[in-house]
Order: structure tokens, then sequence, then C-alpha cells
């Protein structure tokens, strides 16, 4: 992924704002969807957290540090990995519909170019990672909670 790259990913979602909210900020509805081994969160601005997630024999680093937040709205992550060069922005913004649905829209932004040698780093594995995590995931723990 290179610098100035973004991926958007939209889904709605049949849940009500609220409860899409407590999904995408709440550490225990998070590891139900998102990733399991987050050791804590707080949708709050300066907050950071770190986790590794293994894959074949690399290990992923991940680094988190929350730069916005909107309630029910929109919160926005500084991400990067600590053993590899490249930075992004990740956008969870939110919009309430008729019938108590809500549109999610991901964003991630690439504001430092990731290595292209690493194959998690590519522009598909990220947009099928995303889809996975909003599409699949995240639709279907609200639709089965």
């Amino acid at each position: 992924m290179k610098a100035n790259e973004t991926i958007i990913v939209e889904e709605q979602l049949s849940a009500p704002i609220s409860v899409v909210w407590d999904a995408i900020t709440n550490l225990n509805s998070m590891k139900k969807w998102f990733f399991n081994n987050i050791p804590s969160f707080k949708s709050e601005v300066g907050f950071k957290t770190q986790f590794n997630v293994k894959s074949e024999e690399r290990n992923f680093l991940h680094l988190w540090e929350i730069i916005e937040v909107v309630p029910s709205k929109k919160i926005v992550y500084n991400w990067k990995y600590a053993e590899y060069s490249g930075n992004s922005l990740v956008y969870f913004e939110l919009f309430e519909n008729i019938n108590n649905t809500t549109k999610i829209k991901l964003t991630c932004k690439i504001t430092e170019s990731f290595s292209d040698d690493i194959p998690e780093f590519k522009t598909e594995s990220c947009r099928g990672g995303w889809n996975y995590f909003i599409k699949q995931n995240l639709k279907n723990y609200l639709e089965n909670s």
C-alpha cells in the first residue's frame, strides 16, 4: 500500500447507531468481531494500545492511537506496526438510517507507504481484510447478538 492510497468499505447494518457504536468502541464487544486479543481500549483521544497478530512466520505488533472521537458518529485511529515501516489512519463513521438501521463507512488512508514485499500489505489484502471485518464479522456479530 502506497502513501495517499485509500480503501473504503461501506455496509448497511440492521442495528441502531447506539448498538453499532458500542460494537466498535467497547472492548468486550470488539473482542467478539474484531481482534480477540486487544488488551484494552477506550474511545478517548490520546488512548494507545498495542497487541500482536501472527501471520505465518511474521509478527504484526499493532500500534493504535485514537486521534479523533465524535461520540456515536466517528472514531479515528492512527494504525501502524512496530516491526514495519508504514502508517495509516482508519476512520469508522456511522450514519443513522430510518428503521433503526445504521450505515458504517470504514476508510483506511495510507499516510506513509507500507512495504510491497509483505503480502499482508498489498492493497488487495487490506481491502479483503476490511471487507471481512465489516461486511462479515461485524455484520454477523450484530445480527446474532
